[in-house]
């Protein structure tokens, strides 16, 4: 395994956990869950340049598109949680409160 890959698994590996253990603001978990993404991207967007095959260069693109309107969706969220709840804390968020 190269460094390269090894720095794309660490990235993608520290974002999970950090997703997994810190979840006490909704903006940390919106930073991870962006950060897995751009991980994700970056290895797309290396892997056809190591293959040496140019058929794969609209996905990255693709996922770039997509990773986007998942950052705009979830800091709309963010934003409503915040106005209806006071906070973005996690734990203010249930699905038993009216």
């Amino acid at each position: 395994m190269s460094t390269l890959h090894l720095s794309f698994y660490s990235a993608f590996t520290l974002s999970a956990l950090g997703l997994a253990f810190h979840r006490t603001h909704f903006i940390s978990a919106l930073l991870c869950l962006e950060s897995m993404m751009l991980s994700m991207y970056i290895a797309l967007s290396i892997w056809p340049i190591q293959t040496q095959t140019p058929s794969f260069t609209l996905i990255p693109l693709l996922m770039l598109t997509f990773s986007a309107c998942e950052a705009g969706a979830g800091l709309a969220m963010l934003v409503a949680s915040t106005r209806t709840h006071g906070s973005d804390h996690l734990h203010n968020l249930s699905l038993l409160q009216c």
